[in-house]
């Protein structure tokens, strides 16, 4: 979508936008899911059915819905509004479908989700583009992925779930105040996450236009690549890692463990190394030759992805095994950093103080996320 939005566009400023709506979203995301798919894919005790996930998911996309649209409404123009609200529906419809997700996950039926994946993937970009390039508005366009999506998720993925789970939506109002509570340290750690990258791009565009954060995230799309490479080899594992740890299996863990992160860093590496050799010439394939001059970004994007995507495996497995309050300190420690080098990298560096903040906030947040794994790891028997 960022690609399109360049090229079926006059100039960057829809770009920009695109991109501002995308890093709103990445405030709504962690308060929707609430960190509730690695919750759910590790409920090796089936604590809650997928109704109830299902009903506690309603919630919170209502509570994030409005709370984001607040936060836009204060931080971003006016004239942005209708863009991030129709953005924030469609994340919102894929938030409800993860739930689905969720349940598939735990049969072991991931051609499932790779399916739909792969039907809504192509529905977005030619939704997407047919309005985008005949209206050359981008409300328009982004209203025409949600109605052409939505279905895909609710008829495909609904029945299809259904033949192993209840999906009828309810949960106790007991149960939902303890997932409420006790994952909050898991999703505000999720948030500060996000945050770490959400304000250095926000920033980019306050100091140098929505021109500035367009140029960035056009370059930044391809990149993308290594992170949702990286996220697909350990995702399915999180089950099984859960399940080696609640059985006390450390040998089994720690085994599992690094073949994952040999896996996340081999596939990230590979990913890296392509876009070294042939980022320019993507680049220009992809927007053309005006984008050509801003290569530069790449490598330092690069190294901010591969932080990233090591940064959301710990993550998720903290999350897998319980250790919310270990997830919370390694990421609220992350958004501290950002904070202060947002100003200092943006203003030194211009559209590369993005990455180089990322990738500080994010190292550091690695390094301490692995420690308390190990800690956590050690005390098996």
């Amino acid at each position: 979508m960022t690609i399109l939005v360049v090229r079926l566009s006059n100039g960057f400023d829809d770009a920009g936008i695109l991109s501002l709506a995308m890093s709103i979203s990445n405030l709504f995301t962690p308060f929707a899911i609430y960190r509730m798919r690695a919750f759910q894919v590790s409920d090796t005790n089936q604590q809650y059915s997928t109704g109830e996930y299902l009903g506690f998911r309603i919630i919170t996309i209502i509570i994030a819905f409005a709370g984001c649209m607040i936060y836009a409404s204060i931080t971003c123009q006016l004239y942005s509004l209708a863009s991030i609200a129709l953005f924030l529906v469609y994340k919102s419809v894929e938030a409800y479908i993860d739930v689905l997700h969720g349940a598939d996950q735990q049969v072991m039926r991931m051609d499932i989700v790779g399916k739909s994946f792969a039907i809504r993937g192509v529905l977005t970009i030619v939704s997407f583009s047919i309005v985008l390039h005949f209206t050359q508005n981008l409300e328009l366009a982004l209203l025409a992925i949600i109605f052409t999506t939505a279905p895909v998720g609710f008829l495909y993925d609904g029945k299809r779930t259904r033949v192993f789970s209840s999906l009828k939506p309810h949960i106790q109002r007991s149960k939902a105040l303890h997932l409420l509570f006790n994952c909050m340290p898991a999703v505000l750690a999720s948030i500060a996450c996000s945050a770490a990258l959400t304000i250095p791009r926000q920033y980019l565009a306050l100091d140098a236009g929505d021109a500035a954060l367009g140029i960035y995230a056009s370059v930044a799309a391809p990149v993308a690549i290594v992170q949702m490479g990286g996220s697909y080899i350990y995702s399915p594992l999180l089950g099984r890692l859960a399940e080696f740890y609640n059985t006390g299996k450390r040998e089994g863990f720690v085994a599992l463990l690094n073949k994952t992160i040999i896996g996340v860093l081999a596939v990230s590496g590979i990913c890296s190394l392509a876009l070294s050799l042939f980022g320019e010439w993507g680049l220009g394939l992809l927007y053309g030759n005006s984008i050509t001059e801003y290569a530069y970004l790449l490598q330092p994007m690069l190294l901010c992805a591969i932080a990233t995507v090591l940064l959301w495996f710990l993550n998720d497995l903290l999350l897998a095994i319980r250790k919310f309050w270990s997830t919370f300190i390694g990421n609220v420690l992350a958004l501290i950093v950002a904070i202060p080098l947002t100003i200092l990298f943006v203003n030194l560096f211009n559209m590369n103080g993005v990455s180089f903040t990322g990738i500080a906030a994010y190292g550091l947040s690695c390094v301490v996320s692995f420690a308390m794994l190990v800690h956590a790891v050690k005390k098996l028997h």
